[in-house]
């Protein structure tokens, strides 16, 4: 037996308890069993069985509060997530998790609790917000079970919200080139945006050196993000350098940008900023008063947009232009040609419609297609017929 029982007296009667040995081979207990019997099943169920299948938790190691497992996981998060991310998750920790969760024993914490905290935050906030926060307790949670501090995790099989994602806004080339021109000294960034693809972060962190005016090509290899007051330079949000092309027409305009700066500067700064200092998007820019949305009016392009709406405008011009799906990928630096295809699946609508005439160009040539005609038009005079019948 890998227990044993002993009685004690208090002053409400006889008690038992249960003596036991825990894995690291330290003595310890379970007090207030009324009857030796119900000390004897749970010494069976939870001390022996445990035990022999590995699945033994200490008692006192699931008084571990919540918050004691933040440090080392937001820690082991800062080897390998950009900046932005770690703030992202900082950012929902303090007000969403660390309140309720923090200072709970992680033994305490139910599957019912987390789905009623986990509803009443949807009626609060956005589903990003409430996957992010439920997405953390449940790593944390998960730390705990890995250190055998709780059997199972309770958030596995919660009730989530779900993202809606909106839909995508995909200028045409005059809009485009309408929106830049209002966009003054920002125009050569708003096409550059509008016709490469690049996201926001990379356009900001190219340099002199990325472009190659013999080749029609942009290097993508780092980007640029706010954190807080600073400015980060970290790798791609893939962590991978990738070349894409400009179109001919931003060579003369690229060359004029290149010309007066070192191969180490940055390809774009403000006016009156010096040329090795990232240059920032202004705050706020698609507030009512920010200088896009702004921009945006004056061009008459009505609905909401934003700057990142530009790459999905340039994946659009590129599928009209006739690029495959490979090629949009490599652009925009998706990880596979399927999350391009997820993403854009409705700008390859007419690769349908030019599917359904070659198929049946095929079929025709062959004599099958000519012969199921045949078929439908004798069905259809059948039915017809008995229509007329009846």
């Amino acid at each position: 037996m890998a227990y044993t029982i002993r009685p004690y007296d208090t002053k409400g009667g006889r008690r038992y308890e249960v003596r036991y040995r825990k894995p690291d081979g330290t003595a310890t207990g379970k007090r207030g069993f009324r009857r030796k019997m119900d000390a004897d099943a749970w010494g069976a169920a939870n001390v022996t069985t445990a035990k022999t299948t590995g699945a033994y938790i200490d008692p006192q190691a699931g008084r571990r509060r919540l918050e004691d497992f933040w440090e080392p996981w937001i820690a082991a998060k800062k080897t390998r997530c950009k900046p932005s991310y770690i703030k992202s998750l900082e950012d929902t920790w303090r007000p969403h998790v660390e309140p309720k969760w923090g200072m709970r024993e992680v033994q305490s914490i139910t599957h019912d609790e987390v789905q009623e905290w986990v509803t009443a935050l949807s009626g609060e906030r956005s589903a990003s917000v409430v996957l992010r926060a439920e997405g953390i307790l449940k790593a944390l949670l998960e730390a705990a079970r890995r250190a055998k501090c709780i059997h199972d995790n309770p958030c596995d099989g919660l009730s989530l919200p779900r993202k809606t994602g909106r839909k995508h806004v995909y200028l045409t080339a005059s809009e485009l080139g309408r929106l830049a021109d209002q966009c003054e000294w920002r125009r050569l960034i708003i096409l550059t945006l509008g016709l490469c693809g690049l996201r926001w972060g990379e356009l900001v962190a190219l340099r002199v050196e990325d472009v190659d005016l013999q080749r029609d090509r942009l290097t993508v290899a780092k980007s640029i993000t706010r954190v807080g007051s600073r400015m980060v330079e970290t790798d791609p949000k893939t962590h991978e350098k990738r070349v894409v092309m400009f179109p001919a027409v931003l060579l003369p305009a690229l060359k004029a940008q290149c010309a007066g700066r070192r191969p180490t500067d940055f390809l774009f700064t403000a006016p009156d900023m010096p040329f090795d200092k990232p240059m920032g998007n202004g705050w706020n820019p698609t507030r009512k008063d920010g200088w896009f949305a702004s921009a945006l009016r004056k061009a008459g392009i009505g609905g909401k947009m934003t700057l990142h709406d530009l790459r999905h405008t340039a994946a659009s011009l590129m599928v009209q232009s006739g690029a495959n799906v490979k090629t949009v990928q490599r652009q925009l630096g998706h990880k596979s040609a399927a999350m391009t295809l997820d993403t854009y699946a409705d700008l390859f609508d007419a690769d349908l419609d030019d599917l359904s005439a070659r198929m049946g160009e095929l079929l025709f040539a062959g004599g099958v297609g000519k012969m199921w005609a045949r078929q439908v038009e004798s069905t259809s005079a059948d039915v017809a017929d008995a229509g007329v019948s009846a």
